[in-house]
């Protein structure tokens, strides 16, 4: 797995081009204009180097914890039931799969601690937009706050409010669900005891990393 500086490298020299034009052709089909499109196209920030970063493999139901390339914690997840495939729109109970970033902690009266995800993003902003899922008042809205570094738009038809978060108050039976299936609408579930103890690795702007 490749991180830091190397993931910066790869990013602008690979995957940077790539998006550049498949937002160029999706202008030509639309009726964004000019200026919004040179500010997408040559403001879009880079993340900046973690200490940390987070690995969630949906079909191993582990996230991994890491530092310098190295595995600090291993932890068991539960994610969406909307089974396999990426998060498209809002109620698919899918989880998410791309590069997000921590945008924001709260406690939670429902699930003890929500550690919040900046879904959606670019990429997934650019599918709903071509896909017909959001329009191009939507897509700007989310290319904005991503140009500022802020919480993308939780109400759009791409959904919202996903993260990792904890069980609430826990009992046996939601113990063994969480340990056998998943169950999420979307999230990435960990015991209340493991939450807490990830809080302690993580802060704004770290990586989290989803992949299936």
């Amino acid at each position: 797995m490749i991180f830091g500086s190397e993931l910066l490298i790869i990013f602008k020299l690979r995957i940077f081009p790539i998006l550049k034009e498949s937002l160029r052709i999706m202008y030509m089909r639309s009726n964004l204009n000019s200026f919004f499109l040179m500010f997408l196209l040559f403001c879009i920030p880079l993340a900046q180097a973690s200490e940390y970063q987070i690995l969630i493999s949906k079909k191993n139901n582990e996230l991994i914890v890491k530092k310098a390339g190295e595995v600090v914690k291993k932890y068991r997840i539960s994610s969406g039931k909307g089974g396999k495939g990426t998060k498209r729109r809002q109620g698919d109970s899918k989880t998410p799969q791309g590069v997000y970033r921590i945008s924001q902690f709260k406690k939670s009266s429902r699930f003890h601690y929500f550690i919040q995800l900046d879904y959606p993003n670019l990429i997934d902003a650019w599918y709903g937009y071509k896909n017909k899922v959001i329009d191009a008042k939507d897509f700007k809205r989310i290319a904005t706050a991503y140009k500022k570094h802020t919480a993308p738009p939780q109400d759009t038809k791409l959904g919202g409010f996903i993260g990792i978060h904890g069980l609430g108050e826990q009992n046996e039976k939601k113990i063994v669900i969480h340990e056998e299936i998943n169950w999420t609408e979307g999230c990435i579930a960990l015991t209340n005891e493991e939450i807490n103890e990830l809080r302690k690795f993580v802060d704004i702007g770290t990586p989290v990393i989803i992949k299936e």
